[in-house]
């Protein structure tokens, strides 16, 4: 068995970009979210070596600008399947809007990418509710609960109206 060495690794242009490709390997990002993951990295590591992680700041920048050239991070790619990905679940277009920009994609490419989803509303509600097991998904003997599940789609984003119609719905 090897030992291992007590002195802290440097930050260098290869160590960082194994660093992202794993990183993008296992993850799909946006440009943004991969900015900060490599910036952390690069901070704990600069950090143990002593060193100053602002010094670093031209590699991360030249790691990003190879993996967008690469087409291995591509924030429009993301866009599109984070979207398909949160109306599946149900999510409502103001939560699906909220997470997209959370993760660093920049707001006019949110709003084009949601002007382009082709799922409504009304059957983004309807996958909500399903998944929370809502209205017409409830068992039995739980009716009872119908005015706290028209709220927490309302939390989730939806408009009082589509809360209630998914949750009265006995198709």
């Amino acid at each position: 068995m090897t030992k291992r060495s007590d002195q802290p690794k440097p930050v260098t242009a290869e160590w960082l970009m194994r660093a992202a490709a794993h990183y993008v390997e296992r993850y799909a990002t946006s440009t943004e979210n991969l900015r900060k993951v490599l910036k952390r990295k690069v901070y704990r590591r600069a950090q143990a070596a002593g060193d100053e992680p602002e010094r670093h700041a031209a590699l991360v920048e030249e790691t990003l600008a190879r993996f967008i050239e690469l087409g291995l991070v591509d924030d429009r790619a993301y866009a599109e399947a984070r979207l398909a990905s949160f109306r599946r679940r149900g999510a409502s277009r103001a939560v699906a809007t909220a997470k997209l920009i959370e993760k660093g994609v920049p707001r006019d490419l949110v709003e084009a990418t949601l002007a382009a989803d082709e799922t409504s509303e009304t059957e983004a509600a309807a996958a909500y509710a399903r998944r929370r097991r809502f209205g017409p998904h409830r068992g039995p003997g739980r009716e009872h609960r119908r005015d706290k599940e028209i709220a927490a789609m309302v939390r989730a984003g939806f408009p009082l109206r589509l809360a209630v119609a998914a949750v009265d719905d006995d198709s």
